[in-house]
């Protein structure tokens, strides 16, 4: 069995106030700077998005009013045409040879050359008249596009070559300066043109709005939606021109798209649809734009809200850093010196310059330690001189103890008559004692300990002889280091008294140094004790003349040295005892 007679204390952890402070700061400042930064961020994206479409559908207006423009100016030049009384009353003149000759080349050829020639656009004038007694006029293309080599010209054909025309057939009845038609006729699709029809009729009865010609003007598409362009939208838009059934006619951008419904399924999707229509006609400016070009600047606002969001919270953080290190530190000065307080140690002092609470608190923690120090002076040398004269007390009581026993061998060596051996015995007592008392002082070499053990041990071989052996195996770097005096001989008194098992018994004593502890150890192999009677030994309860030289040298070696250090016993019945005895290693 071992019995231990010191205990370890557990030191609490805890999370530091510099790092309680600083996530205190990050949370009641940094969050609140996300959740802001996160509104703001979608309020501005959703005003980017807002302003970004009605940015696009001004563009689309801007756009629609060039093309209506284009469109009206078109009108303008086969207004011309349409009102004008004298070229009416011409083309109902009906006289052959000079006449007719004379009115085509001095009338209707420089008026229709006039009006093309008021405008600086590529156009063809086409007019069917129904009077055939004026000659034909016109340019023999020969399958190829006549705008692309004159630029701008003009036809004077007669009716009869389009009134089995389809698109003539189905042209609306006419209303007076109202019917007209914007329609891809005979070549326009071939070579992407559009043409505007309209009739010419006789102005002197407006009441029967009797035809007495048609006219055709074709322009280009591209240069009547020559502002239809994408790239006003943003990169990967499409413009659209699309006709009352919805199909298209002019396109700007990257699709093969012909019909707008197709586009109907992008609407919500990954595009926005926005349709126009044009004015005066049954056509519409159509837009599709993708949403990259709607978020193009609201990624550049989430990114610039993460960045402040981001910075704001690096310099918060340096700022609550410095900010918690500051108090931190002082705090930490604080618990050192409290630590230390509770360690024992109140000579810890500090200081802080400034004004303020930690100034107040290191100033009463520091008249705390000055007071509590003098007091522990106090106590202490109070308690040293209470510890000398209970020492002295418990050394008084082994003297006489021991001598009782001695004189009492003495005593019943004088009744059998051994004069030799009781004269051994009493110079051996006397050696004992001078060893014993050394001048009256308490601590003593660990050498002059073994040597009162052997004077001890040489009377008691005069009482039992070989009946006794004793070994001691004592390290030589520890005899000149002091020890509380008669803390080894009690044991091997002990020995003696209590542990015979049959007529004879062994003892060694050992004695080494391990770091800065010294161990002194007697064993023996008589017959061992119980763990009641160890537990008693330690205790005080039962056995009191057994267990009282033990509890003396454990008392005494506490008392001195402190609760680090004192005597354990280890012994089972029937298998001898060691005695551990551990002292600080201390030189004289």
């Amino acid at each position: 069995m071992h019995t231990p007679f010191t205990s370890a204390k557990a030191q609490r952890k805890f999370i530091p106030f510099g790092i309680k402070l600083l996530i205190s700061y990050m949370l009641l400042i940094i969050i609140p700077i996300f959740i802001l930064g996160y509104f703001a961020s979608a309020i501005m994206t959703e005003s980017i998005r807002s302003n970004t479409t009605n940015t696009i559908k001004g563009t689309l207006r801007q756009i629609e009013d060039n093309v209506a423009y284009k469109l009206e100016d078109t009108i303008r030049l086969s207004d011309l045409l349409y009102y004008d009384t004298t070229l009416s009353k011409q083309l109902l003149h009906y006289e052959e040879g000079w006449v007719s000759y004379e009115a085509t080349t001095k009338l209707l050829l420089p008026k229709f050359r006039q009006t093309i020639e008021s405008t600086n656009r590529s156009l063809w004038l086409s007019v069917y008249l129904r009077n055939e007694t004026l000659p034909e006029v016109y340019y023999d293309s020969k399958n190829i596009d006549p705008l692309v080599v004159k630029g701008k010209f003009f036809d004077l054909l007669h009716l009869n070559r389009i009134t089995d025309k389809p698109w003539y057939k189905s042209f609306p009845v006419e209303k007076y300066g109202e019917t007209e038609q914007w329609e891809q006729v005979e070549d326009d699709s071939q070579y992407d043109r559009i043409s505007l029809l309209r009739r010419l009729v006789d102005l002197n009865d407006p009441a029967n709005l009797h035809e007495i010609g048609f006219m055709r003007i074709s322009v280009y598409l591209s240069d009547l939606f020559q502002s239809v362009d994408h790239r006003k939208i943003g990169a990967g838009s499409t413009l659209f021109i699309t006709d009352g059934n919805r199909n298209v006619l002019y396109a700007s951008g990257a699709t093969e798209q012909t019909n707008e419904q197709l586009w109907d399924s992008a609407n919500g999707e990954s595009y926005l649809v926005i349709r126009q229509p044009l004015p005066g006609l049954n056509w519409s400016l159509m837009a599709m734009v993708p949403s990259s070009v709607l978020e193009k600047d609201t990624k550049k606002v989430k990114m610039l809200s993460l960045v402040i969001c981001s910075v704001s919270c690096v310099l918060i953080m340096l700022v609550a850093y410095f900010v918690s290190r500051t108090f931190s530190r002082r705090v930490l000065k604080v618990m050192s010196v409290l630590q230390s307080f509770g360690q024992g140690d109140f000579q810890r002092r500090i200081h802080y310059s400034g004004n303020d609470e930690f100034t107040t608190i290191a100033s009463s923690l520091n008249e705390l330690g000055q007071k509590t120090q003098n007091l522990i002076e106090e106590v202490y040398t109070t308690n040293l001189k209470k510890k000398e004269a209970e020492l002295e007390t418990l050394q008084a009581q082994i003297n006489p103890h021991f001598l009782y026993n001695t004189l009492s061998s003495i005593s019943r060596l004088a009744k059998f008559g051994q004069v030799e051996k009781q004269h051994q015995m009493v110079m051996n007592l006397a050696k004992f004692y001078r060893l014993s008392l050394n001048e009256g002082q308490t601590i003593i070499p660990i050498g002059k300990e073994i040597e009162q053990v052997k004077a001890y041990m040489d009377i008691q071989q005069i009482k039992y002889g070989d009946r006794v052996r004793i070994d001691y195996n004592i390290s030589s770097e520890i005899v000149e280091l002091t020890t509380v005096k008669l803390i080894v001989q009690p044991f091997v008194e002990n020995v003696l008294e209590h542990a015979w098992r049959g007529d004879q018994i062994a003892i060694q004593i050992i004695g080494y140094r391990e770091d800065d502890v010294v161990h002194l150890i007697v064993e023996d192999d008589g017959n061992g004790m119980s763990q009641e009677t160890l537990h008693n030994l330690f205790n005080g309860e039962g056995l009191q003349r057994v267990g009282y030289g033990i509890r003396n040298v454990h008392e005494r070696i506490k008392l001195y040295y402190g609760k680090d250090f004192g005597v354990d016993i280890e012994s089972e019945p029937g298998e001898g005892t060691r005695v551990h005895i551990r002292i600080p290693a201390e030189s004289i």
